[in-house]
């Protein structure tokens, strides 16, 4: 009887695996296509990445390119401040990093200079905001169908962001 049950249970297991392969397979082709119809023009596909302490603002690429080709970023804010350019504990309202996930067109160009971000000791591209808007506050996932952000880890290593 155990070995009867124990049979029943692994082969359910590997059914509902089989399952979230195929619904992620669908997830990540549904992706692919609204990416690649995305509008080309002089702007960037943003989204807004916070971990509590650190000084990155989050992961930019130009339209129609995946995301697994989007650099993390440094923002400068010489002509623009970022969207949540707020403080980071403030008495009541929302702190700075409220946006977590949000997704954002933004105009401006990488400078070419890399920024150390000591908080995260990393050395990240900087870009120069010149204007932002939001797109949307609940985009689903960033990387893979099946991330689980944890609040204090990036979601993938960094090329060359190591010092």
């Amino acid at each position: 009887m155990s070995l009867r049950l124990l049979l029943l249970l692994t082969t359910a297991g590997l059914l509902a695996s089989c399952v979230s392969s195929a619904r992620y397979a669908e997830m990540d082709a549904q992706r692919r296509a609204a990416i690649a119809a995305e509008p080309r023009g002089d702007y960037f596909v943003a989204r807004r990445f916070h971990i509590n302490h650190t000084h990155f603002w989050g992961y930019v690429r130009r339209p129609g390119e995946p995301w697994f080709k989007s650099r993390l970023v440094v923002i400068n804010e010489r002509f623009c401040k970022i969207p949540d350019r707020l403080p980071e504990q403030p008495a009541s309202g929302p702190a700075y990093g409220y946006n977590h996930n949000y997704e954002y067109h933004l105009w401006g160009e990488f400078s070419g200079r890399k920024v150390f971000d000591p908080n995260s000791n990393m050395v990240l591209p900087e870009f120069v905001l010149k204007s932002y808007k939001l797109v949307n506050e609940n985009p689903g996932y960033l990387f893979r169908p099946n991330e689980r952000f944890n609040g204090s880890q990036l979601l993938r290593a960094e090329p060359g962001a190591l010092p």
